[in-house]
């Protein structure tokens, strides 16, 4: 990743938060994009490690009482902003490439809580020539697809905690109809 890239990247998140007809859903979600980014940049695995413990990049923004559905909620507006911040072929002003962004236009996603401690981030509508390729007759995520999985493992991973002295807070996964991905 060049660091001139990094910084202007930077620069227009900084912009779109200052500026004063960002909403504030946008302005929220644009911060924790930022904060991801930037912890991202400074320490490679974006966790905070304090005693025992470690905590995902985001998970100071919701709080150590936030219940899983408002972290739902959190992650669902982070892919909503990582799919629309920049136009598909223009310059991008977040990434210099990002999986969830250069993924086809039919892929969607749904984030659900189907049980307590739980959340899922489902892929939905993969074109069958993108994300799965044949290993010996056998049908298996693609090189492109796995990268998805990976950043939205990544997202998800970013609200939670874990340490020797107290569990998960939640347990993540990426996954598309029939397939676990990321577990």
């Amino acid at each position: 990743m060049a660091a001139g890239g990094l910084g202007s990247r930077i620069a227009h998140l900084r912009a779109l938060i200052d500026h004063p007809a960002t909403g504030a859903e946008e302005r929220a979600t644009a911060e924790r994009m930022l904060l991801r980014l930037l912890r991202k940049a400074g320490d490679g695995a974006g966790l905070r490690a304090v005693g025992d413990r470690t905590y995902g990049r985001q998970y100071d923004k919701v709080g150590r009482h936030a219940d899983l559905p408002e972290i739902v909620a959190m992650i669902r507006a982070d892919l909503a902003f990582v799919r629309t911040f920049s136009v598909p072929g223009l310059p991008t002003e977040l990434e210099v490439s990002s999986p969830v962004r250069a993924a086809p236009a039919e892929i969607s996603y749904s984030v659900d809580q189907p049980s307590y401690g739980r959340i899922v981030i489902t892929i939905e509508g993969v074109p069958a020539e993108w994300g799965w390729v044949s290993d010996g007759g056998i049908a298996t995520a693609s090189p492109a697809l796995q990268a998805l999985a990976e950043e939205l493992a990544e997202i998800i991973d970013a609200y939670n905690h874990d340490g020797s002295d107290t569990g998960k807070r939640f347990f993540g996964s990426v996954r598309t109809a029939d397939t676990t991905l990321v577990w």
